[in-house]
């Protein structure tokens, strides 16, 4: 009898720590490719740390798109209060010019700029996100649905 009840505790440990395993490995997965939501105001102040994959919102600043000769495509994201440089390779998308709602994925320099491995542009200011359209209303520049209507 004493036997079968440190076999049953000895299983349901085991089960236990196989369980909790699996957890870690699953969130350590999960943790690398999850990207955090940041607007510039916000990279501005210091909450958002280097090195950790972030995703930025907002408009692309008027003047500031340049195309290095390496292939390398540089221009402001700015949520009309404070804008970060983001460097980018690659082909943007068809949409993608000045003045116009842009989300990037990538990392964030010791430097304060923004290396893009992914650059979303968006077609109309009505399907921006909800925390880049909450931002910009924020400073004045939301031209969206009125105050209490669904975006």
């Amino acid at each position: 009898m004493r036997f079968r009840k440190r076999q049953r505790l000895l299983i349901v440990g085991l089960a236990l720590l196989l369980l909790a395993g699996a957890s870690a490995l699953v969130l350590a997965a999960l943790g690398d490719s999850v990207a955090f939501f940041v607007t510039p105001s916000e990279i501005a102040a210091g909450e958002a740390e280097p090195g950790r994959r972030l995703r930025i919102g907002g408009l692309v600043a008027e003047g500031s798109l340049s195309r290095l000769p390496d292939g390398t495509v540089r221009f402001r994201v700015t949520d009309t209060r404070e804008e970060v440089t983001v460097t980018y390779r690659g082909l943007l998308p068809d949409l993608f010019r000045e003045g116009q709602g842009v989300v990037v994925t990538g990392t964030l320099r010791p430097d304060g700029t923004f290396a893009a491995d992914e650059v979303l542009a968006k077609h109309d200011e009505r399907y921006m996100p909800k925390e880049v359209a909450d931002a910009l209303e924020e400073a004045g520049y939301w031209e969206g649905a009125p105050r209490g209507e669904k975006r």
